[in-house]
């Protein structure tokens, strides 16, 4: 080739490459909107290394624990991304196969009665029995299909809560849905004494976590892509509304739990991405990002992060380790006789570490404040 046929070559190549970035279509319609600025890393919300002693229990048995419940013997149980439910042993951290669902078990909660209630992102609301035996219960509602069942939590009266973190897409796009910021995302219950499925919540930016509250008045469900979480009242003359709980969080929200012994939310936080709240207003630049390689996407930084909220709304607790070692991502946060008990979808082992005193006093920073 001469110089000038390799100069034309090259010419062409780059149009190529920015026509492609400019107009190839892409699976995303996203919105306009501003993201808030991060609150300040003060008080409460000071950096620290306290997860920076995190114990991983089961190992490379236990591959990628999303989410934990523990059952009335104290046995963690966690699924995993090969599709099973795994019963772990706190004290040996050895792993039993309780059952395998044949998709992705996330988000998961027992009854009074001992039934596992899990939200599987591909199948659906199950119910999984002490014996192991796997019951589907709900994969749509209303003729619209769950695209990513998410989490679940049981009320004290036996109602089930659980999230569909959006209907367009699944467990592998979801980066798609951030990207979006289009509100697919609901909030759903199942009644199991009649098997209906009814519809609380709708447009939400990615429903993630959700927890019942200790009194089984309101319910908290997480929206990731908004920084932020909801109020759904369950009781009481504000039966049936929702209302801000916790605005403009320091990360994105994934999974919630309540915690009796401390009387709050524990959050299980994913560092924001500065890049990804700067183009926020601009769809467009938002479609090109999409089109770049993966390894070229913005990611977060590997920041294991959680936060308890207490019920005011306000963070009390903050506990965080940046490094590349860390328990990153941080995905879901339990806590039980002591202890906190981690799920990750990229970990091995679900993790451990001591929970912090409870009753201590910590200066709360005005912008972890509800508004």
């Amino acid at each position: 080739m001469t110089r000038a046929t390799w100069i034309a070559a090259g010419a062409a190549a780059t149009v190529t490459a920015i026509a492609w970035l400019l107009l190839a279509p892409v699976p995303i319609e996203p919105v306009a909107w501003r993201a808030p600025a991060p609150p300040a890393r003060t008080g409460v919300l000071a950096p620290n290394q306290r997860l920076r002693g995190v114990e991983r229990v089961g190992g490379q048995d236990v591959a990628k624990p999303e989410a934990t419940a523990i059952d009335a013997a104290g046995r963690i149980h966690a699924g995993l991304a090969d599709g099973r439910v795994v019963r772990i042993d706190p004290g040996t951290g050895k792993g039993t196969t309780l059952a395998t669902t044949g998709g992705r078990p996330l988000g998961m909660a027992f009854d009074a009665e001992g039934q596992l209630y899990v939200c599987d992102a591909a199948k659906g609301l199950l119910r999984i029995s002490p014996s192991g035996e796997v019951t589907p219960l709900a994969t749509e509602q209303a003729g619209l299909p769950f695209g990513f069942t998410n989490d679940v939590s049981v009320a004290p009266d036996g109602m089930i809560y659980f999230t569909d973190a959006t209907w367009r897409f699944g467990v592998g796009t979801y980066r798609d849905d951030i990207l979006e910021h289009a509100g697919t995302g609901r909030l759903l219950s199942f009644d199991p004494r009649t098997g209906q499925v009814a519809l609380l919540l709708s447009g939400l930016q990615f429903a993630n976590g959700v927890a019942v509250s200790g009194d089984g008045s309101s319910l908290v469900v997480a929206e990731t892509g908004s920084y932020r979480l909801q109020r759904h009242w369950l009781t009481g003359p504000q039966r049936g509304t929702s209302e801000p709980f916790v605005e403009n969080l320091p990360g994105f929200p994934d999974n919630v739990t309540w915690s009796p012994e401390r009387k709050v939310f524990w959050i299980a936080l994913w560092p924001r991405v500065a890049v990804v709240d700067a183009l926020a207003p601009y769809p467009f630049l938002r479609k090109v990002v999409r089109r770049l390689p993966r390894w070229l996407q913005p990611d977060p930084a590997t920041h294991a992060w959680i936060v308890a909220v207490d019920e005011q709304g306000r963070i009390v607790e903050s506990l965080e380790w940046l490094s590349p070692e860390s328990y990153f991502p941080v995905t879901s946060v339990r806590e039980q006789g002591g202890w906190l008990w981690l799920g990750s979808l990229e970990q091995e082992g679900v993790g451990r570490i001591a929970a912090p005193p409870i009753g201590r006093t910590l200066p709360v920073s005005p912008a972890a404040q509800r508004p």
